[in-house]
């Protein structure tokens, strides 16, 4: 299980550093630059951000609101490959990243200019270890106004960028991969079905969802 105590303590990236040693990890102070930078950039008052994935259900910060939110621009995407964590070397699972174009909704966290940066360092330190997404800055609608808002896209240029994958070897990836850190089926699962309860619709998600729970059941009943 991911936790804030282990991001703080180090124990994720010691997991990312023992892992199959072929993905290049930022050093500490790369990582604490790039929230530094970022932050740089905050319009004033407290800092917002963006989720689409598990910080929607597992934030592992501490917040002062939360709203369902919409931007426009990116879209949430299955396309970051997982040897760690949700997967293995030889069964890679794939984690969520936003791609350019359409839309996503997901969560806006409020965190108070005070705990800005040290809430922001514990987000760094969980998405930013090997620098597979890119920071930015966002607009994110919600129904009692707009913020701008960080949000993490996938960047192209990495290593473990999956590209545009079929939706069904996004599905067979998500279906049989498992890590350290739980099964990729739970992951996916558990986006799902917060987005449900939040009132948002995402239906390619749903469906596959629905697609890897028939995959995970049939290798349960051996067909």
């Amino acid at each position: 299980m991911l936790t804030r105590e282990n991001i703080l303590n180090g124990y994720v990236k010691k997991l990312f550093a023992e892992g199959d040693g072929t993905t290049p990890l930022l050093s500490d102070e790369e990582i604490d630059a790039s929230c530094h930078d970022t932050l740089a950039g905050a319009p004033p008052g407290d800092v917002w951000v963006f989720g689409y994935g598990s910080l929607i259900w597992n934030p592992t910060i501490h917040f002062s609101e939360k709203r369902v939110g919409h931007v426009t621009g990116y879209h949430r995407r299955f396309c970051l490959w997982t040897h760690l964590g949700r997967g293995n070397p030889d069964c890679p699972g794939l984690l969520l990243g936003l791609e350019h174009g359409g839309s996503c909704s997901g969560l806006a966290f409020r965190i108070p200019a005070d705990q800005a940066e040290h809430e922001c360092r514990v987000i760094w330190h969980r998405e930013m270890i090997s620098g597979s997404y890119v920071p930015r800055w966002v607009d994110v609608r919600t129904d009692t106004g707009d913020v701008r808002a960080i949000a993490f896209i996938i960047n192209h240029e990495h290593m473990r960028y999956a590209g545009r994958l079929s939706d069904e070897e996004v599905a067979d990836a998500i279906a049989n991969a498992e890590g350290s850190l739980g099964n990729c089926a739970d992951y996916l699962i558990n986006t799902a079905e917060h987005l449900e309860d939040l009132g948002v619709l995402d239906t390619p998600l749903r469906h596959l969802r629905d697609e890897v729970l028939r995959q995970c059941e049939n290798k349960k009943g051996g067909g």
